[in-house]
């Protein structure tokens, strides 16, 4: 079995031989303000730097949450209070770890 004639039609638009400048303006197109003034280049992006802290803070705090997590089984047995702190700087040091680049 031979496999489905493929769509024909369609074409060419423009006649053949036709240049991109050959044709002209419609009335509608035409305004005070040429055309290459109407392009607007990006704006450069100041490259980021971040602070030098924010791996010291990140560091720091995630070492603080363990050691807070730490404490409550050593010291503070009939507390939740370190261990909820502990989770606290635990996610304050991956949120500084986000801002880091």
């Amino acid at each position: 079995m031979a496999p489905p004639k493929r769509k024909s039609g369609g074409g060419r638009v423009t006649p053949k031989g036709t240049q991109p400048n050959d044709r002209t303006a419609s009335s509608s197109s035409t305004s005070a303000v040429p055309a290459s003034a109407r392009y607007t280049p990006k704006a450069e992006k100041k490259p980021l730097v971040p602070p030098h802290w924010i791996p010291v803070i990140m560091l720091v705090l995630l070492i603080a949450g363990g050691l807070l997590i730490m404490a409550k089984y050593l010291f503070f047995a009939d507390s939740n209070i370190p261990t909820l702190l502990g989770l606290v700087c635990i996610l304050g040091g991956l949120w500084a770890a986000t801002k880091w680049r």
